[in-house]
């Protein structure tokens, strides 16, 4: 597992929460987080808003790596609609508890055994729980990009049936 934050006593506490279960790395920059970023590291959680590369920079170069990582971000960025195109597993506002991170790195870590169909339906629905607690009806009625996050994960309902999973656009 790999942390990534710029506030560096963030990611030590972060680290210091998650050793006793995991092998934890630290990256204190998005520089320094691509160079540790290898097909071993099965997470990686990752600030959004950091000096020099920008999460979302180093978030679209793991992607562009193709590798089958598990990326949370773990931002004070209040997600707004461009987290629709955003290829991460899933989002926590910090302050995060460590029951919540232990949880999440736990079920990221769980579904990367999953198929990609599985893998693209969690991260979705991750990404439609997230949008519906932070905005308004009136802000997801007006969104095209939202309207297009629950089209594809109508689409991949099908794909993902057998899984038993619960669809978060039914909810």
């Amino acid at each position: 597992m790999l942390v990534v934050d710029d506030d560096e006593a963030v990611a030590d506490v972060y680290a210091s929460q998650l050793s006793g279960a995991y092998e934890v790395l630290k990256a204190y920059d998005g520089q320094t987080a691509l160079e540790k970023v290898t097909p071993e590291i099965d997470v990686v959680l990752l600030d959004r808003r950091m000096h020099g590369l920008s999460g979302r920079e180093v978030l679209e170069a793991i992607r562009e790596r193709d590798l089958s990582c598990g990326v949370v971000m773990v931002t004070a960025v209040d997600p707004e609609f461009d987290i629709v195109d955003m290829g991460f597993d899933d989002y926590l506002l910090k302050p995060v508890e460590r029951t919540e991170l232990e949880r999440v790195v736990a079920r990221c870590i769980e579904h990367l055994d999953r198929e990609e169909a599985v893998r693209e339906y969690l991260s979705l629905s991750a990404k439609v729980d997230t949008l519906r607690m932070e905005k308004n009806a009136a802000e997801l009625d007006a969104s095209d990009e939202y309207d297009r996050l629950v089209s594809r994960l109508r689409d991949l309902e099908e794909r993902v049936d057998e899984a038993g999973l619960d669809s978060p656009v039914d909810r």
